[in-house]
């Protein structure tokens, strides 16, 4: 079995911003209460101080097949290289005054759970199932084998407000790196 980890990101399309996620930033988060992988019922809106949410398609399996030409799909692949990124940065981020570390998908909680194990998360995943929080926040989304799922993107929130949108991410594996970048820059 090829190592999940292990991506030549060269040899898959590249993102192009699109637009799709300008109108994000300064905007407050809406009132969406949002099941979380440790139990909890989270409402990202009522956040205090920085939190970081990164959203992505999907997380597969080891064993079960990804949709249909997922790799021909800009900016699909890549979901679980870039949450052991934030795993293995998730103390950085927290020295650079993160109070809160999210992943985001519009996979069920069960599944997310057993992504958080396999990968030895030490935060929570939080499922908009219903796109409930896509749909508030008009998120950039796209289709594979015939299922709705979010665009990759990276979102840093300053009291409930999205203070810097992270939108290509590519490849996904840099996300927790930018982010970690450019919070040094801002001095926090």
């Amino acid at each position: 079995m090829t190592n999940l980890l292990d991506v030549d990101w060269s040899k898959l399309p590249v993102p192009v911003d699109d637009g799709a996620a300008a109108h994000l930033q300064g905007m407050r988060m809406p009132s969406v209460a949002l099941a979380a992988t440790d139990g909890r019922m989270v409402d990202l809106s009522a956040l205090p101080g920085l939190v970081v949410v990164y959203a992505y398609p999907m997380t597969g399996r080891p064993g079960i097949p990804l949709p249909d030409g997922w790799d021909a799909i800009p900016g699909a692949r890549g979901c679980t290289p870039q949450s052991c990124a934030f795993r293995d940065h998730a103390a950085e981020l927290g020295a650079l005054g993160v109070a809160s570390l999210f992943g985001l998908s519009s996979q069920d909680t069960a599944w997310q759970a057993e992504v958080v194990g396999r990968l030895h998360l030490p935060f929570a995943i939080l499922s908009d199932a219903g796109f409930r929080l896509a749909d508030a926040l008009r998120l950039p989304c796209f289709e594979a084998d015939g299922t709705r799922l979010l665009r990759r993107l990276t979102m840093v929130l300053s009291q409930g407000r999205i203070e810097k949108v992270f939108y290509p991410v590519f490849p996904p594996d840099r996300s927790a790196g930018d982010v970690v970048a450019w919070l040094r820059a801002a001095q926090r």
